[in-house]
């Protein structure tokens, strides 16, 4: 994508009610003001709250958006000029249950308050397979207790991914560490797969899939 795109995508996101970009000082500071505020303040309902982590395009929120009108979907990713085209979509079909935080997400703890969240997406993260990269995987403990802080006590945590290695690497945390709901390394040959994680593919599942890779999922509790 052009710097001119970008600089356009980032000038339409700033018109965009659905679109929160607090400045980093703010959250340093721990002064946001949706934090703990986002039903009544954001989406003005009691209704479920739900995070898709790393939403690149927003795909999934949107979709679980549109599936689940009594529940509110938050799409958070650093890249704004990404899920612009989900802020759109969600603008262009009037999805008053779907919104967009521009953040890095080790620091929603600061943007969510102590279990304001019901349930958390996790939708095909680069599994940072390097060891010196560790700190970046979606799943790591340091990632988990960010979760585990904003979830409820009952809240869930959803990992869907092409890659065996974080599906394996988180299977074997929550052996020691959580509760494991639901976990296959091939949902599209399970028949009792969870019904949202089939329903919904991202495009880049759909390229996954057409090149014959297996999806995998996990649901869990921290």
């Amino acid at each position: 994508m052009g710097s001119k795109n970008k600089l356009k995508r980032f000038k339409e996101n700033e018109t965009f009610e659905n679109v929160i970009q607090p400045e980093r000082n703010i959250l340093a500071q721990d002064k946001f003001s949706l934090k703990g505020k986002w039903k009544t303040n954001f989406f003005n309902n009691d209704n479920p709250l739900v995070l898709e982590l790393g939403c690149g395009k927003g795909e999934y929120a949107i979709h679980l958006a549109k599936k689940s009108p009594n529940r509110n979907y938050i799409g958070v990713d650093v890249k704004g000029a990404r899920f612009w085209k989900g802020a759109k979509t969600a603008f262009e079909f009037g999805l008053t249950n779907v919104g967009f935080l521009r953040t890095q997400i080790e620091l929603i703890s600061f943007c969510f308050a102590e279990n304001e969240i019901d349930e958390i997406w996790i939708t095909f993260p680069d599994p940072q397979i390097k060891y010196k990269r560790t700190k970046h995987r979606l799943t790591n403990p340091d990632f988990l207790k960010n979760y585990k802080r904003v979830l409820k006590p009952d809240g869930i945590i959803n990992l869907k991914t092409d890659s065996e290695f974080l599906f394996g690497y988180t299977l074997g945390l929550m052996a020691n560490q959580g509760e494991i709901l639901y976990a296959h390394h091939d949902i599209y040959n399970n028949s009792n797969a969870p019904q949202q994680a089939v329903d919904i593919q991202t495009f880049y599942e759909q390229q996954f899939l057409l090149e014959g890779k297996a999806i995998t999922f996990i649901q869990f509790r921290p």
